[in-house]
């Protein structure tokens, strides 16, 4: 029976300076937008202050929802879809402006290609909840 004695490789682990190789580990804003769909009424604000100074393409879509100036709803929603590196940060772009537009068919579209690939984006699933409240009638209203 042979015997496996492993490889020794020969090569030595480069030395690691925690100056060289160390980064910053990127912003958690997922416990942020949770506090935004949980209804908390000082996320906005944190969310404005902190998309001014970060690229994250979530917490720039945030920022273009909830701000209340139009200039910066477009610059928001530009720096996110500059900044969008993949394909769900890029629908999640498009899912927002479509909300923004007012496009109630496209959006339900997008959203549904959407979170059959991602279905725990629950921004999007947010920003379509909030299109179907406001285009659904008070049913106390009905009776």
């Amino acid at each position: 029976m042979p015997v496996w004695r492993g490889a020794a490789s020969g090569h030595r682990q480069e030395i690691v300076s925690a100056h060289r190789h160390c980064e910053r580990m990127p912003p958690d804003f997922e416990l942020l937008l949770r506090r935004l769909i949980g209804g908390d009424t000082s996320a906005p604000g944190e969310i404005l202050d902190q998309a001014s100074r970060n690229d994250a393409p979530a917490l720039l879509v945030a920022a273009a929802l909830v701000t209340e100036q139009p200039t910066q709803t477009a610059w928001f929603l530009t720096r996110a879809g500059t900044s969008a590196a993949t394909t769900r940060d890029r629908q999640l772009v498009a899912i927002a402006a479509a909300h923004l537009d007012g496009d109630a068919d496209l959006l339900d579209a997008l959203v549904r290609d959407h979170l059959s690939d991602h279905p725990d984006n629950i921004l999007a699933a947010w920003i379509a909840s909030q299109r179907m409240t406001s285009d659904q009638p008070n049913q106390r209203e009905e009776h």
